[in-house]
């Protein structure tokens, strides 16, 4: 897939293939997409690449979460994750509502948990591989 194959009217999410916590996360977006609205590529693909250098992120400064809507914009760390959960069904949309904590706070806290997010949580062998049910939600 190129980026112009991307799908226009999809957000999509590029996360960390290794990482169990990142991992977990996507599960849980996937659950709580009721509106379908996200599709996943992971860093380490060759998608992936192709989008962050399109996009011009610098993934030795954020390497676990980028939320790119094609041709409109792109948002990278806490601020991704919080535009990520507005748009999720029930009551973690509220958590979209943090956004107006300044980025220097919401990102130091962010940093924090990225930076130990291997040692809290682990970290695979391999990018996981998508169940027949859900590699409509992955691209690639």
């Amino acid at each position: 897939m190129e980026i112009q194959d991307l799908p226009i009217d999809k957000k999509i999410i590029l996360f960390d293939g290794v990482c169990n916590l990142c991992d977990t996360s996507v599960q849980f977006i996937i659950k709580h997409d009721k509106k379908d609205l996200f599709r996943f590529v992971t860093l380490q693909s060759e998608l992936g690449q192709k989008i962050v250098k399109h996009i011009k992120i610098d993934i030795s400064k954020t390497d676990s979460i980028i939320l790119y809507e094609p041709g409109l914009s792109y948002h990278y760390k806490a601020e991704a994750a919080l535009l990520i959960a507005s748009d999720l069904s029930g009551i973690y949309s509220l958590l979209g509502y943090l956004n107006f904590i300044p980025n220097v706070i919401k990102n130091t806290v962010y940093d924090y948990i990225a930076k130990n997010r291997y040692k809290w949580y682990g970290k695979k062998e391999a990018c996981m591989i998508p169940t027949p049910e859900l590699k409509a939600k992955f691209l690639e």
